[in-house]
């Protein structure tokens, strides 16, 4: 779904929303054939009111209602701009005449008169249709065109147009040619613009999950708020200061501070991915395990430590770190598990652990640091001795482990991933000892527990952030971020703050219901 549009249809009485289709080619089979159809919904009913085909030849990509009249609205998109009239639960479409000038328009701008349409195109210049008449009045500029095509427009009061461009320009044009009058660039291209309600200030989006300020008297760019543009893989909190916090995503780890909307640093390593990270034992350096089989440290400035070169041959997938700060154990993608010894400006290379089958998706490290466990995706959970460097336990569950931690006092582990479940292990002797439903529809991918153990939080793909009573196994509490799968779960050291992070590149931080907040 590239976007939507809402109304209140003032004849029938009823909200209503517009769902425009996606590029046919990234559908399969059937799907095509509803890529290429507009369909209006009932919001209270959640039903489809009426649907029909977008185009004749391309597909759509936009709609826009009119300003003035709720049954109209218009859509456009490759080879396809028409207007369209909501009339007894059915639309009835007009194509434009664009005098045969083809173009692809991503965004669709109606006048309040509901005079002139104004279509941004890939191209990088802008179609000014005539609503009435669904002719073509002018395309500019003719010359100086965006770059990268226009994403998105926002009509102002006054008639000029703010244009958003592929190539990171937002642009105060003018009315009548067009053309780029004051101009700003940002980082990666424009995505959404929006306007205050007392029209003095405008909010800017872009693809670098980025949000920024202006003013229109200085048009002058002011960064609010940053955040990762793809899937968060993991979160760790710094041993010292609870309110200091890291997450990677992509090639980027970011260091943020609770309470400040822009992180406090951003670490890049390009053509690379971070998988896992954790904090050393100073609360500010940081371990982290990277796609290419490496594993590097930075220094509380980003500056680069350490690198362990080729630690796995197929990429490292999973880190810790002991907590006196003297060894890393890694686990990789060929499923082995390794014990690295941390020297001054050095290290060294203790033991390779084999056990595992497949890539080791989560390691924990026991509060004694002479035991750890790994988690993989061949079914098997193996408990190692750091000291003898050799395997205690091998726990075999039903489905595939994602996650797995200690309970504080170290005689029990929980274990959660695709078969939906939260299992509670002895490690006595290796037995399943509580089994409770975590998830109703998706796999648990991330479980961490308060430095008590009296309670615990899970995150899935259900979209659910779920707080557990870890001595009874119900659920206490359930949270719902928006957006999608929940990727990693945190809990602060002193158990005030909860922090979550998603696949759409989401960072959320929750007040811990269970204890005030004292950070």
């Amino acid at each position: 779904m590239a976007s939507w549009s809402f109304c209140m249809d003032t004849q029938t009485t009823y909200p209503a929303f517009l769902c425009p289709n996606v590029d046919p080619t990234l559908l399969p089979g059937r799907s095509a054939l509803w890529a290429l159809r507009i369909v209006v919904w009932n919001i209270e009913t959640k039903q489809p009111i009426c649907r029909s085909m977008a185009s004749s030849h391309g597909y759509c990509l936009t709609v826009e209602y009119s300003k003035t009249d709720d049954t109209i609205f218009a859509s456009a998109g490759s080879e396809t701009l028409r207007v369209w009239e909501f009339t007894n639960a059915n639309i009835f479409p007009t194509d434009c005449w664009t005098n045969f000038m083809k173009r692809k328009v991503k965004c669709i701008e109606i006048s309040e008169d509901n005079q002139y349409m104004f279509c941004g195109t890939t191209s990088g210049d802008i179609m000014k249709i005539d609503l009435r008449r669904k002719l073509l009045n002018s395309c500019s500029p003719v010359k100086a065109k965006y770059s990268h095509g226009i994403n998105v427009l926002k009509l102002l009061e006054c008639g000029d147009l703010l244009v958003g461009c592929g190539a990171g320009i937002l642009a105060l044009c003018c009315k009548n040619n067009f053309k780029s009058v004051r101009q700003v660039q940002l980082e990666n291209g424009v995505t959404s613009i929006a306007i205050s309600e007392e029209g003095e200030l405008c909010y800017v989006g872009t693809e670098a999950a980025q949000m920024y300020r202006f003013n229109f008297e200085d048009f002058k760019a002011e960064l609010l708020s940053t955040g990762h543009r793809s899937a968060v893989k993991d979160i760790a909190i710094s041993h010292s200061t609870p309110k200091l916090f890291a997450t990677c995503a992509g090639d980027e780890v970011r260091l943020w501070v609770i309470g400040k909307a822009k992180e406090q640093l951003r670490v890049t390593v390009p053509n690379v991915i971070c998988n896992s990270l954790d904090f050393m034992i100073d609360g500010c350096s940081i371990i982290s395990a990277w796609n290419d089989g490496n594993i590097r440290v930075f220094g509380p400035k980003g500056q680069l430590l350490l690198v362990i070169n080729n630690a796995h041959s197929l990429g490292v997938t999973a880190i810790a770190c002991t907590r006196d700060g003297k060894m890393i154990v890694s686990g990789g993608e060929e499923g082995k598990v390794q014990v690295w010894e941390l020297l001054p400006r050095s290290h060294r290379l203790l033991e390779i652990m084999a056990g595992h089958g497949a890539a080791v998706s989560c390691v924990r490290i026991k509060s004694d640091d002479k035991e750890c466990v790994t988690a993989s995706s061949d079914g098997f959970c193996i408990i190692w001795d750091l000291v003898q460097f050799k395997a205690l336990r091998k726990l075999r569950g039903d489905g595939l482990f994602q996650t797995v931690c200690y309970h504080p006092e170290g005689y029990q582990i929980i274990t959660c991933g695709t078969d939906r479940k939260v299992s509670y292990w002895d490690l006595s002797d290796g037995s399943s000892i509580r089994e409770r439903e975590g998830s109703q529809s998706g796999f648990i991918n991330s479980i961490d527990i308060t430095q008590e153990g009296s309670l615990f939080v899970t995150g899935g793909d259900d979209k659910q952030v779920k707080v557990w009573d870890y001595m009874y196994g119900n659920i206490t509490h359930t949270g719902m971020p928006l957006g999608a799968s929940v990727t990693c779960t945190k809990i602060c050291t002193f158990n005030c703050m909860l922090i979550s992070t998603s696949a759409d590149g989401g960072i959320w931080l929750w007040k811990f219901p269970h204890f005030p907040s004292s950070c």
